[in-house]
């Protein structure tokens, strides 16, 4: 899975044109699953997400997560973040993961994510048309690929 994680003070996301899904202070996070993923992972990554210490503390450092703040998070499925562009102008999403295991794989995400302390988790539909505004702050922006996860050094 990937998942791209900014610290965010506000953001939204609006499903086919209808009222917006908002959050103050928190987490914006785009969310791609891909075809050799199994749900096994899917808390770890949520878990690593919802603690990951992106925020300044008192003295400016990065100290401070979402769940230590009480934030928010905003979660969007996003196949895009698979796109291969080795080849051609024209990215290739052959490795982004397909129905059932893409939408099971981003349902069970947000069911974790509700599991850890966070004011508020929105999120938009699997699939849909979606509108996402935010303002990243830092601006902090971290990227999370599982697959290195399974990589020794």
């Amino acid at each position: 899975m990937r998942a791209v994680i900014q610290a965010v003070s506000s953001a939204s996301v609006r499903v086919e044109g209808g009222e917006p899904r908002a959050i103050g202070p928190g987490i914006m996070i785009l969310l791609g699953v891909r075809d050799t993923d199994t749900l096994d992972i899917v808390p770890k990554l949520a878990d690593k997400c919802a603690g990951l210490r992106i925020f300044p503390d008192a003295e400016g450092k990065l100290n401070l997560s979402a769940r230590d703040l009480g934030y928010s998070a905003l979660v969007v499925s996003q196949f895009t973040l698979y796109g291969d562009t080795r080849k051609g102008y024209r990215p290739s999403f052959i490795k982004a993961a397909k129905p059932p295991l893409s939408v099971d794989a981003y349902e069970l995400f947000l069911a974790e994510m509700a599991k850890h302390g966070l004011k508020d988790v929105q999120h938009g539909e699997f699939g849909a048309h979606m509108q996402v505004s935010l303002v990243n702050e830092g601006p902090c922006t971290i990227i999370i690929d599982t697959d290195e996860w399974k990589k020794k050094e």
